[in-house]
């Protein structure tokens, strides 16, 4: 993991400190809500539909055990007991007080946490595969790049005020675990024709009214240069995005409308850097060898008691080594994901006493580190083969060893209508329902891989468009309706290529839902062939048998009634949430 040297800690301090005092002249009267949000949200702080929301940054997604327990700490002390990860490897926290948040950003500091560029129309944190580092099919690591740009976009002066906020997603792999051409930067890592490492650059991706998928405006750029070619492009995205509409303000957009005039505007751009400027951006050996050394791996002892049997006739552990425990560039490690996908807990969060109980399985299996995952669940990467066995029988107990990584109940969500002053509808309930519907592991198994995503509104933040299945919370005469798309893609090995899913007819009612998700699924089971995946099919197929079934599932007379979820077992959080 970066070692944070004496500037950054002290930088991040300062942060706080300067945040207490914007705090304090606020609560005093002094400084007004309005000259103070921009001020709390550069520092990740919104206030949402019911409290404020705090935005933990976790570049690249990298977390340390301690970390983990700092963060455990806010969610019991200040919170409600949970933390939320996101789809872009953060960690919210959804009940802090305001008049707390000052205390949050000190605790924060001391384990070299904070919020900074977490909100606001600015470069956010940098995302990358949770396998950085240690994935088989790897060309190059992430993440000392990772970090550099994390480095050159903090509080950058020219680009703290872009015309909408600016997602970028760097990846090292041959498959795409950072669905990285959703984002309005891509960066993939590869090797020219006589070896030399650089990054191929997607511009322009994004999701919400309009998803778009990046384009490739530059097949092979020098690793060297990739500050100056990104100091390009987000110059010429401030200098011609649109200010006048929030939802057509996004890079996505200028790349859509401009095509070439775009990349053109960009190497001309690049090229005043270069020849002008002077390339003051360009990246030496030695810097990259610095944050190189951040990254190598730890050192790992081998295990007191090394066991390769597996439990005696236990199915599931199995299934566990085969959805959760991914394989490793080092032959005698493994990477094994805990799932925070159970019922009863909406996806992605975590209680305070799990986060410490993965703290401690960090510390005992992961050399004290661990991920956040893109498809919000938390992943060790540094686990020996030899302790399989005893991590499972640990992480079982903790809750965490569910095996079903990639399968229909491993959903993506966003916090939806429960929390977001921006969403339509609830995308908390419609997973339990899922969930409470498939928990057969042998029919989840039967089913295979398959990505579900839920929104809670257009702004897209669970990824409904990249979903083999995506549900979209819609508002209808001030009712929670759902739309239902098929075929979308993240652009991972799984999917194929990224593209969007297709929406399958009208919207459907809250409980009509996973009755939908059923027939569709019948579909799938009757005109699979072999072995072959829900996403291999509606390919194969076309979407309008699923489309006839979905539609078909509908309950009658639902449009005269009002339908609601909210008094179901296990939809509400607790009584004073619901």
């Amino acid at each position: 993991m970066y070692q944070y040297t004496d500037f950054d800690r002290q930088f991040i301090r300062n942060r706080a400190a300067q945040y207490r005092d914007q705090l304090q002249r606020n609560l005093a009267g002094q400084l007004s809500d309005d000259d103070f949000r921009p001020l709390r949200l550069q520092n990740g702080w919104y206030v949402q539909r019911h409290a404020p929301m705090l935005r933990v940054a976790v570049p690249y997604g990298e977390l340390s055990s301690a970390q983990l327990r700092v963060l455990g700490k806010i969610a019991r002390d200040f919170d409600r007991g949970y933390a939320h990860m996101t789809t872009r490897q953060n960690v919210q926290f959804n009940w802090i007080p305001l008049d707390k948040s000052a205390d949050v950003m000190d605790l924060l500091a001391t384990k070299n946490l904070h919020g900074i560029q977490t909100s606001g129309n600015c470069i956010r944190n940098i995302t990358s595969d949770e396998l950085a580092g240690i994935a088989t099919d790897e060309v190059a690591d992430p993440r000392p790049f990772c970090e550099i740009l994390r480095q050159w976009s903090t509080l950058h002066p020219e680009f703290a005020f872009l015309p909408r906020k600016f997602k970028i997603a760097v990846l090292g792999a041959e498959n795409d675990r950072a669905a990285s051409a959703w984002h309005d930067v891509g960066l993939r890592l590869k090797r020219s024709a006589d070896g030399e490492l650089g990054f191929k650059v997607q511009v322009g991706g994004g999701m919400g009214r309009t998803p778009v998928i990046a384009s490739t405006i530059r097949e092979f750029l020098a690793w060297d240069q990739i500050l100056n070619y990104l100091e390009a492009v987000v110059r010429v995205y401030n200098r011609w995005g649109r200010r006048d509409n929030m939802y057509k303000a996004r890079i996505k957009i200028l790349v859509k409308a401009e095509g070439k005039r775009f990349t053109d505007e960009v190497e001309a751009e690049y090229q005043q850097i270069l020849t002008v400027d002077g390339a003051p951006h360009t990246i030496s050996q030695q810097e990259l060898e610095r944050l190189q050394a951040s990254f190598v791996p730890p050192a790992l002892q081998a295990p007191a008691n090394p066991s390769q049997a597996a439990p005696a006739a236990d199915k599931t552990y199995a299934r566990w080594l085969q959805q959760n425990v991914a394989p490793h560039q080092n032959p005698a490690l493994r990477a094994v994901t805990l799932s925070l996908k159970r019922r009863g807990q909406a996806p992605g969060d975590a209680t305070a006493e799990q986060l410490d109980q993965a703290a401690g399985l960090a510390d005992r299996f992961s050399a004290g580190e661990i991920r956040v995952t893109h498809d919000q669940n938390l992943l060790l990467p540094w686990v020996s083969a030899g302790e399989l066995p005893e991590l499972y029988a640990a992480a079982r107990q903790s809750g965490f060893a569910t095996p079903n990584i990639r399968l229909l109940t491993d959903m993506i969500a966003c916090p939806g209508g429960d929390f977001c002053a921006l969403a339509n509808a609830r995308s908390i309930p419609i997973a339990e329902a899922i969930h409470q519907r498939y928990q057969d592991l042998d029919e989840l198994f039967d089913l295979g891989e398959i990505d579900l995503h839920i929104s809670g509104c257009i702004n897209s933040c669970g990824h409904h468009h990249s979903g083999h299945i995506g549900v979209l919370g819609v508002d209808k005469d001030g009712k929670e309706w759902y739309q239902v798309s098929l075929g979308g893609s993240d652009g991972s090995d799984l999917s194929g290529p990224a593209v969007a899913g297709k929406v399958v007819g009208p919207s459907f009612g809250a409980e009509e839902v996973p009755g939908v998700i059923e027939a569709v699924l019948g579909v799938y089971s009757a005109q699979r062939q072999g072995g072959e995946t829900f996403i291999a099919t509606v390919k194969r197929v076309g979407i309008e048998p699923f489309k006839i079934a979905a539609n078909a599932a509908r309950l009658p007379n639902l449009h005269e009634e009002e339908h609601t979820l909210q008094h179901q077992p296990g939809f509400a959080r607790d009584a004073q949430e619901a």
